[in-house]
């Protein structure tokens, strides 16, 4: 018995501060604000003790300091990441039994089939069906955005292959549960099974299967005879419907038991705003709670797979933990990219973000949410009902008029199954349609917030603000996998968006520096908001490095300027709030070229051309410099614009690659009249400031 009361007692994670690191960092700290003193010293000395030179160079000098300022404002609030990274570990063998372990409800949002490829969308259902949990408390829930019959019948399909993928995956201890990757993957997933010939014969019937399952939809999808703009399945004007998905197929192998899978389309009107991802994700947390109820909730993108089959125990060592529990709202992994090259051109993997930043968040209240791969406690979205008290008037106020939704707030988790029954069916079309949430909180103190276009930022920030915490885990083996984006007008698409509602959330009453009550650390605050040295460390290269100091410097020039742009604009009523799913369809020659390392400068004309006149100033003052040191002589004075001019030239010579390439290339007409006009604009300043 001792030994039993023993092993309860347990931990069931375990974290580890990185000491090295830490004292490194903060003496880093030290140095760096000692010198930064010094110069504002010197700044401000200059002003006061050299009144006759101040007079003729006031106006360039207080240009240089407020850059100074700026950019050791920004310096600081990095700080934050470094001042305690911690790693930590996670025990799953010493989880209660499988009959003990809490529901988890699974919520995957698709909005564009013709974007997000169907049968893509299907695999990621699936992986998620296959989690390494007891599969009656599994439940998850697919929402179509654009209610496509293509991808009901695709729900449909992939609930009757799951039924024979799931138990061979349990069979044999599979670890990589997605069809696609493991099927395409030349390595037999390091099973214990792979030289029994029952296993490769099963392998191969069930491949027959999968390839089957693939063909049924993409036949369906090319016999559709009402095409996306038929009025009859319009994207943005349709009613809701939702169906649970089942057949009669009973496997007596396993006793029948399969995880529950759910079809969500909800409505929407173009007289109501439906609010992107974080309406979807409302819709799902509603329908859930009277379905299923489970008390934790995995949120995945479409294209996010689930790699490995232990996330969710993973999770639950953290949520089933008695001395973080009861504050730990959500546990973040990181998001990883199956399609990656090798020097990551493009920056898809977010490396600083992932293996630094939420590292270092994870020293103070945690990280905030990522968009997609974390466990969230219900409650945490639904909020504390002992606080708003248990007047039915009230809490209609809240959450709306559904008696049904409000009794499952009251509830803890049931284990009944998804019944489907008339009138659940009827009340779950109720809390799916788009006049639900008039005259409630939803979106504002429940649920997903809709204040911003990222929504998984805000959300996360203000549950910090409410008193939460957060972990981020970060297994070896990703337990999420994605597809990066493989072309250059993507990938600024996406950053704009990103950044849009970042500016977005500093302007608005939502600024970090400013709101919050005073439990949230100071340091949690700058962290809502030696580059070489963090690559080196954390596995990359010097290739990697110039990599990713060149996709900064391209997202500088557009997507931050654009983002900036587009928040201000929302900001004062000029422009309407807008969310355009990346494009997960890429055509052979992107690929190509993504696979090669190659840009693909097939973009639109609003970033190239920033890119291309930043290039020829850059050009511009690279000669200039190189001349006046030659034949003027002033090499001291133009050291410092020649190292720049060259520095940026040389980071970004695939710009001016792309004029002579034979695939992505540059258009010959946007670079004729971008560099003709940069030239112009250079003569004036130049003559300007001659004349002055």
């Amino acid at each position: 018995m001792g030994d039993c009361e023993g092993t309860l007692t347990l931990p069931l994670n375990s974290s580890h501060v990185h000491t090295l690191l830490l004292v490194t960092n903060r003496f880093h700290m030290l140095l760096h604000s000692t010198a930064l003193c010094f110069m504002f010293y010197y700044r401000v000395c200059f002003l006061f003790q050299h009144p006759h030179t101040r007079e003729s160079l006031l106006f360039p000098w207080l240009l240089v300091f407020a850059s100074e300022i700026i950019l050791s404002f920004i310096w600081i609030l990095g700080r934050a990441f470094r001042w305690r990274p911690v790693s930590r570990s996670v025990f799953p063998e010493r989880l209660p039994e499988d009959d003990k372990l809490p529901g988890v409800d699974v919520f995957i949002c698709t909005a564009d089939h013709t974007k997000e490829p169907t049968f893509e969308v299907m695999n990621t259902v699936i992986s998620a069906m296959a989690l390494d949990y007891p599969p009656e408390k599994l439940y998850v829930y697919l929402s179509d955005d654009g209610g496509s019959s293509v991808t009901l019948h695709a729900t449909r399909e992939a609930f009757k292959f799951s039924r024979l993928w799931i138990p061979f995956c349990t069979r044999y201890r599979i670890k990589t549960r997605c069809p696609k990757a493991f099927f395409s993957s030349s390595d037999d997933d390091d099973s214990d099974f792979v030289r029994s010939s029952v296993y490769m014969e099963d392998k191969t019937q069930i491949q027959e299967k999968y390839d089957a399952f693939k063909e049924k939809i993409e036949s369906f999808r090319e016999n559709m005879a009402i095409s996306r703009d038929d009025p009859a399945i319009n994207v943005k004007d349709h009613p809701p419907s939702i169906e649970v998905m089942q057949d009669n197929i009973i496997d007596e192998a396993d006793n029948g038991k399969m995880p529950h899978l759910v079809y969500v389309s909800r409505e929407k009107r173009p007289s109501h705003p439906h609010h992107f991802k974080a309406g979807a994700l409302n819709v799902l947390l509603r329908v859930s709670a009277v379905m299923s109820n489970s008390p934790y909730i995995l949120v995945l993108d479409c294209d996010m797979f689930c790699n490995d089959p232990s996330s969710a125990r993973y999770a639950m060592c953290f949520h089933l933990d008695p001395k973080i529990s009861s504050s730990l709202a959500f546990v973040q992994f990181p998001q990883k990219f199956y399609n990656v090259t090798k020097n990551d051109i493009y920056d898809s993997q977010l490396r600083s973000l992932f293996t630094l930043q939420w590292r270092g968040m994870n020293g103070l209240k945690g990280p905030v949410l990522s968009g997609t791969g974390f466990y969230i406690k219900r409650v945490s979205l639904c909020g504390n009902l002992t606080i708003k008290g248990t007047d039915l008037t009230q809490l209609k106020e809240y959450f709306g008029s559904s008696n049904e939704f409000i009794k499952s707030l009251m509830q803890n988790y049931t284990s009944d199954s998804v019944s489907g029954g008339n009138a659940l069916l009827e009340e779950t079309h109720l809390l799916a349609s788009c006049k639900y949430e008039i005259s409630t909180k939803w979106g504002q103190e429940v649920g997903f917030l809709y204040d911003s276009v990222v929504e998984d930022y805000l959300t996360g920030f203000i549950l910090h603000c409410n008193g939460w915490t957060s972990v981020f885990c970060e297994p070896s083996r990703p337990q999420f996998l994605g597809s990066a984006t493989t072309n250059l007008n993507d990938v600024l698409i996406q950053g704009t968006r990103w950044y849009s509602g970042l500016f977005e959330n500093g302007v608005n009453k939502y600024c970090p520096l400013i709101y919050g009550p005073s439990m949230m650390p100071i340091l949690q605050r700058l962290s809502l908001l030696n580059h070489l040295e963090e690559v080196l460390i954390t596995g990359g290269t010097l290739h990697k490095w110039m990599n990713e100091q060149r996709i900064w410097m391209m997202k500088s020039i557009t997507c931050h300027l654009y983002g900036c742009l587009d928040a201000l604009l929302k900001k004062v009523g000029i422009r309407e709030a807008n969310f355009l799913p990346t494009n997960k369809v890429a055509d052979d020659e992107q690929t190509q070229l993504f696979q090669m390392d190659k840009y693909d400068f097939r973009a639109s004309s609003i970033f190239i051309a920033p890119m291309l006149a930043v290039i020829t100033i850059n050009i511009c003052c690279f000669l200039g410099g190189v001349y006046r040191a030659v034949f003027v002589g002033d090499w001291d004075k133009m050291f410092v614009q020649f190292f720049i001019a060259g520095f940026i030239i040389t980071v970004n010579y695939p710009i001016i690659e792309g004029f002579f390439k034979d695939k992505g290339r540059i258009s010959v007409s946007l670079a004729i009249r971008v560099i003709i006009s940069t030239m112009i604009l250079l003569g004036c300043s130049k003559l300007i400031c001659y004349v002055s």
